[in-house]
């Protein structure tokens, strides 16, 4: 039965870039090695390492705009510690929209003044606050693109005159976006991306050397930048696929088309949600993500016969975070349509029989 995967993540790749890695894993190149047991330093991996940074600012047009792509490990977690290390001298402002904004909160409380500018907790985090102030004394303003738990996604970027940051995570290279609104904004490989181990981050040259304290290196954006994110031992086959996937969103006719594409399944999906009388967004619809699709029942006694409907469909990672409950459809760049029609068939169903 073919299995249709809408875990939030580690989420799904395309089939060709999972049979690609999994022949290098083999064999990479005709070189008589795996791709696990070749040498970081050697040629081979190092332009891998090269074709996989300048894909990545080549598809979010920063190409030439004075931007460095570099390859770290930690994930988006990480990233919290680090943007904040590197940018936070005395005050950052963040804009709170669930729990990954948490969490980037309380790291950068360890560097200096942090402002909560704007929050939605009040309404557990369904929308994406709007229209407020951002004062011109930050060091930076932080954002969290889309809410993966909560099914949220940022369609206008705040106009500032500080540094822009965001943690981007779950929907990089989804849809048609201006990346050069932001200074700095990173990625954990595993949601639409890549596998597991590799986080992606862009920045602007002018952002290093911005704090006067001692940043130690392992830490230091400046330091993974010069040494063209080869300073440690880096994760090479999620570094290797992740440059695979970039090859196939390319070939896909790059993030404007995909983002395309992407639409049409959030159309066809949450159209089903609004028209079925068994189901219930969760999200504001004016912030709805295209990513992650989070919807409750309207009775919660229909969750057995919709569970089974959907394990007999082969549907697979449809079960909503805690925070939230009932369900969460996750489509990212490699889902097909076809598994999105599958889903509203289940959902169709359950109206029609129960």
């Amino acid at each position: 039965m073919k299995v249709h995967n809408f875990s939030a993540g580690p989420s799904i790749l395309p089939k060709e870039v999972m049979h690609q890695a999994a022949e290098a894993v083999k064999e990479l190149d005709g070189s008589g090695l795996s791709l696990i047991e070749i040498s970081h330093r050697s040629k081979a991996f190092i332009d891998i390492m090269k074709e996989a940074c300048a894909l990545a600012l080549e598809l979010t047009g920063l190409k030439d705009k004075g931007y460095k792509a570099i390859f770290l490990q930690g994930g988006a977690s990480q990233q919290f510690l680090m943007a904040a290390y590197n940018l936070l001298e005395n005050k950052a402002g963040y804009v709170n929209t669930g729990t990954w904004s948490n969490k980037a909160i309380k790291e950068a409380k360890l560097f200096g003044e942090v402002i909560e500018l704007a929050s939605s907790k009040e309404e557990n985090f369904n929308y994406i606050p709007k229209g407020y102030s951002i004062p011109s004394d930050l060091d930076y303003v932080h954002l969290t693109t889309n809410n993966t738990i909560f099914g949220t996604q940022l369609k206008e970027t705040p106009t500032t005159e500080v540094p822009l940051a965001a943690d981007m995570s779950s929907d990089i290279f989804s849809r048609e976006f201006d990346y050069s609104k932001f200074d700095l904004f990173y990625a954990g490989a595993q949601k639409n991306m890549g596998p597991a181990g590799a986080t992606l981050v862009l920045i602007k040259e002018d952002l290093f050397g911005k704090v006067s304290r001692a940043i130690p290196s392992m830490l230091n954006y400046k330091t993974h930048a010069d040494a063209g994110s080869m300073f440690n031992t880096p994760p090479v086959f999620a570094v290797y696929t992740s440059m695979l996937n970039m090859q196939w969103i390319k070939s896909q006719g790059g993030v404007k088309a995909l983002g395309e594409k992407n639409m049409v399944k959030a159309t066809l999906l949450y159209g089903e949600i609004d028209r079925n009388s068994k189901f219930v967004g969760f999200a504001a619809k004016e912030d709805r993500s295209e990513m992650n699709a989070t919807f409750n029942l309207v009775n919660p006694n229909d969750a057995e016969a919709f569970d089974g409907l959907c394990q007999a469909a082969g549907i697979s990672g449809l079960k909503g975070h805690r925070s939230v409950g009932g369900y969460r459809a996750s489509m990212y760049n490699a889902m097909p349509i076809n598994s999105v029609e599958i889903l509203v068939d289940c959902m169709q169903t359950l109206e029609e029989k129960y």
